[in-house]
């Protein structure tokens, strides 16, 4: 065993001074240079040889489609819910979500115990086997981060098929796409955008499994990743350093520096934006808000049945975890990283 340490402690000595000589260095920095050019911009025109002028896609034009955009254990089950009781909309449960709801010999029957008045997450999934040729489950820990000119014609057509077999009006729930939102409005311009967030410290006493064993005094040892926060900032570290564990080395750092940015994306291309807090707390005014910001006709009676669904959880849970001072200190050393990155 020491003798398989030292040759890998060998190679990677090895390794590093080859990549520091200096022809090296340039061949890389020059492949750094040419990848991150921003392309020219450039006008559509028809060719002048072209009798037709081409149809654009009528699915990803609809005016019809929402997309509800939030981060785990924010409350996104408890909104999607809302959407699928209400009688008027097709509410897509994750679509990217590895268990594949559209496949019945892959997704399983478990459902999170914490989903209160779930029995199933794909219902609405039913017969649309076909989707499982468009599928990749890659969506759900590469290319997490995603602009106007990302190439991803295979999941556009994924989420236009969901679209295209809807009954009713398509409602997609995602957990996946808060950084890829200036993608979703390039491709489906007409769509609505409709942002959940939740307080981040009762969303990260919500992220653990287990509190107890990941108190905060330890969880910087015993932290186990039950919610992709690892490979999410192994993803998104190429766009955001501050999220390598180099600079963020403890979990909550890192869990509320994604949080963070992805509040800040969230605020500034959705539509509309709603605490889950104000969800649980005023649940009638908002649900009356979203539904009248995206023109769903639901009758009162509806509305206060659509309130009983709602069941708030304990407030403030964190302070049960820490105090004031220990999440504030984390806070402030990650607003400090993030700084640089955003607009003065």
């Amino acid at each position: 065993m020491l003798g398989l340490d030292r040759i890998k402690q060998t190679l990677t000595l090895v390794l590093s001074k080859f990549l520091q000589q200096p022809r090296m260095q340039d061949f890389l920095n020059d492949k750094v240079r040419v990848g991150s050019q921003p392309l020219p911009t450039l006008k559509n025109i028809d060719s002048p040889y072209q009798k037709v002028s081409a149809v654009p896609n009528l699915t990803s034009q609809r005016d019809d489609i929402i997309f509800i955009t939030s981060r785990f254990r924010s409350g996104s089950t408890l909104l999607w819910n809302l959407f699928r009781q209400s009688g008027t909309c097709t509410s897509f449960y994750e679509p990217f979500n590895e268990r594949q709801w559209f496949s019945p010999k892959l997704r399983g029957e478990n459902v999170d115990a914490s989903h209160r008045g779930v029995s199933d997450y794909w219902a609405e999934y039913q017969g649309m086997e076909e989707l499982s040729e468009l599928y990749d489950e890659d969506w759900i820990r590469t290319e997490l981060l995603m602009t106007e000119q990302s190439h991803q014609p295979k999941m556009k057509r994924f989420i236009e098929r969901l679209v295209e077999l809807s009954p009713k009006r398509p409602v997609l729930q995602f957990n996946r796409i808060d950084f890829r939102l200036l993608w979703v409005k390039q491709h489906f311009p007409k769509a609505k955008i409709l942002h959940l967030f939740r307080h981040p410290r009762d969303q990260w006493c919500s992220f653990l499994t287990d509190d107890s064993l990941m108190n905060k005094n330890d969880v910087e040892l015993t932290y186990q990743d039950a919610f992709y926060l690892d490979p999410w900032c192994d993803d998104l570290a190429k766009h955001y350093p501050f999220l390598d564990k180099r600079f963020t080395p403890h979990p909550y750092q890192r869990f509320y520096a994604l949080w963070k940015l992805s509040f800040l994306f969230g605020k500034q291309y959705a539509d509309y934006s709603v605490s889950f807090e104000a969800l649980t707390e005023k649940p009638k005014d908002e649900i009356n808000a979203i539904f009248d910001l995206f023109n769903i006709s639901v009758d009162p009676f509806s509305i206060e049945k659509l309130c009983n669904v709602i069941q708030a959880p304990m407030p403030a849970r964190w302070k049960n975890y820490a105090d004031e001072a220990w999440f504030a200190a984390h806070e402030n050393e990650v607003d400090n990283l993030i700084l640089p990155f955003l607009k003065r």
